[in-house]
């Protein structure tokens, strides 16, 4: 089952693929973890019940979210054995050292501590809970450094040599770890992650205002969530500009293809807006653009000179389309979200942030930007460094394991049926978690929201001193 094409292009779309759905996992649950550690830490302080009921509540969808990445992300690393095993050969004392720390120094942090974050308050207090509870956010925030780190280096690979085999050895690894693309990166991915949560909280919070306008744990939700959309979406378009003169300078062929420049503009390039990439003709068709804006914003110089993608030979281009596109959604979320924040900030200004059906509609509606974003932006980055793997260095066509084309085509198509029934019905279960409303004062009965969730009927609850358990609880 080869599809008529290549084991080349068909791994490369199961790569892509099976990374698409573990990425919108981790780009949640990164943010959530940060999320519930500051609820637990304002119940703490606050000894509101509010903050206890919602860090239940955002607690489950944590823990489901979570697990999901772990199943989707363990597929990945098996991906490098068996469809890109040249590359695990070359690269791999540089890349599999900086997967093992990811697991060492970040994912037993949050394997030992999650399940005291998730049950344990009762049995060790709740200063020792919230540290469980910090060391899950902390355990996310490492692992995506680490992982960033090996993308970064794919992309900007420094601190090796080559040895006579082809294969890279390791030289130094501070540049190894702190790539020159990787600060830029790190700060982009982290950012990205807490804004999908932000937007995701935002439209929980705003379905149940529209159905409850005096719902306190559904304000809460909102106003924090429309506080992170304000304060941290123009750090996020900061930091994007930033990241995008270090890829000016270190992968300019990404570059001309997300600009949709094919030919070199010595005088200043135009900032094009939207138009039809035409690979066969070389052309970007029925471009609307604004002259020397381009310039401007990759150069900060009004006439500074933009390379087009003719400068490069056509073996190594990178296909323009998607990076074209992707990157202009990627784009045009960042400000849509932006948009929103500032209006959020005039509603709280007028005393009408939990009385503004429209704003309230507009969160629903921007519920699913973030996702949508950071796969746009993973599909700018990644398809944007074709065709090599080891950007310069190591061709994807080098990568390949030498495996048929029907074999890879056979497990593509597994996959494909497989994560849908297994991952759409996760999804489902989160959709009916975020339906129920955090209303639930009584303890027993938050942690038994997950089951009212699924449909199912919890029976009759114990007190933690019930006589008939025999036991203290």
């Amino acid at each position: 089952m080869d599809f008529g094409l290549s084991a080349e292009l068909l791994a490369r779309f199961q790569f892509a693929f099976t990374i698409s759905f573990h990425f919108i996992f981790p780009a949640f649950s990164i943010g959530t973890a940060s999320y519930i550690a500051v609820l637990n830490a304002l119940w703490l302080w606050t000894r509101d019940e509010t903050y206890l009921r919602l860090f239940e509540y955002w607690k489950t969808i944590f823990a489901v979210t979570f697990g999901m990445g772990v199943v989707s992300g363990i597929v990945m690393s098996y991906q490098f054995g068996t469809n890109w095993s040249v590359f695990s050969d070359r690269a791999g004392a540089v890349i599999g050292p900086l997967m093992a720390y990811e697991v060492l120094t970040a994912f037993f942090l949050e394997a030992g501590f999650l399940g005291v974050a998730l049950f344990g308050r009762r049995r060790v207090g709740d200063g020792l809970h919230m540290v469980a509870v910090a060391a899950v956010a902390i355990g996310t925030l490492i692992s995506a450094t680490w992982i960033t780190s090996a993308n970064s280096w794919m992309h900007t690979p420094a601190g090796f040599s080559i040895d006579a085999d082809g294969r890279f050895i390791p030289e130094d690894w501070w540049q190894i770890i702190f790539n020159p693309s990787f600060p830029y990166r790190m700060t982009h991915t982290i950012l990205a992650a807490f804004l999908t949560t932000a937007f995701a909280v935002g439209a929980v919070g705003a379905w149940h205002l529209l159905k409850d306008r005096s719902s306190r744990p559904a304000r809460i939700m909102f106003s924090m969530a429309m506080w992170m959309a304000a304060l941290v979406t123009p750090v996020q378009i900061f930091v994007g500009d930033m990241h995008g003169l270090n890829t000016l300078e270190y992968q300019p062929a990404k570059i001309a293809a997300m600009e949709g420049h094919w030919e070199t503009h010595k005088d200043g390039a135009p900032l094009i807006l939207f138009g039809i990439p035409n690979e066969r003709s070389e052309s970007t068709d029925y471009a609307i653009e604004i002259p020397k804006l381009g310039s401007f914003i990759l150069k900060h110089d009004w006439n500074a000179e933009i390379k087009g993608l003719k400068e490069w030979p056509v073996g190594d281009r990178p296909p323009m389309l998607i990076p074209f596109y992707a990157f202009r959604i990627m784009v045009g979320i960042g400000f849509a979200m932006l948009g929103l924040g500032l209006w959020s900030l005039w509603a709280r200004w007028r005393g009408r942030l939990y009385d503004s059906p429209m704003l309230h509609r507009a969160a629903l509606v921007m519920g699913p930007s973030g996702f949508v974003a950071v796969l746009a932006g993973w599909f700018t980055t990644e398809v944007g460094r074709q065709p090599f793997t080891v950007y310069g260095l190591m061709r994807t066509s080098e990568s390949i394991s030498p495996v048929p084309a029907a074999a890879v085509g056979a497990s593509l198509t597994a996959f494909v049926i497989v994560y849908f029934i297994v991952f759409g019905a996760g999804v489902y279960y989160l959709f009916r978690l975020m339906a129920q409303a955090p209303v639930t004062t009584d303890s027993h009965e938050l942690d038994r929201a997950p089951m009212r969730a699924a449909g199912i009927t919890p029976g009759p609850a114990q007190s933690d001193h019930d006589p008939s358990s025999g036991k203290e609880g």
